[in-house]
């Protein structure tokens, strides 16, 4: 039986709480140091399974600007970042662009989505 005791820094607040996850077996058995809900949720999650918000750019043709920015609609797992990263440099669109436009769907089928996160106008 393996036993790993993980020291995290809670992100979700201000407050920051430290604390230790416990995980036996790829299991949390124990949660200790938090000191609300919201911190045993996310110090749970990232010790089995990280998950990180992805922003980046990707080309635009036609556009007032040469670069969109895009987001991930959702987290991606913490070890398929840089593919993603991968993917969405061989991406380009066509002005104009609206803000909240999916620009990847279903990345990787991951079922998570990229947006546009601002708009392109075309140049006249």
């Amino acid at each position: 039986m393996a036993r790993v005791v993980h020291a995290i820094q809670c992100i979700v607040c201000p407050i920051g709480c430290g604390g230790e996850v416990t995980v036996e077996d790829g299991t949390v058995t124990t949660l200790t140091g938090f000191t609300c809900n919201k911190g045993l949720a996310y110090a749970a999650k990232e010790v089995v399974s990280p998950k990180r918000m992805v922003t980046t750019t990707v080309r635009v043709s036609g556009g007032g600007l040469p670069l969109l920015p895009v987001v991930s609609v959702a987290p991606v797992p913490k070890d398929r970042i840089f593919d993603c990263l991968n993917l969405l440099r061989g991406v380009s669109v066509m002005a104009p662009i609206a803000e909240g436009e999916i620009v990847v769907a279903d990345a990787l089928g991951l079922g998570v989505d990229f947006r546009a996160a601002r708009d392109i106008s075309v140049v006249q």
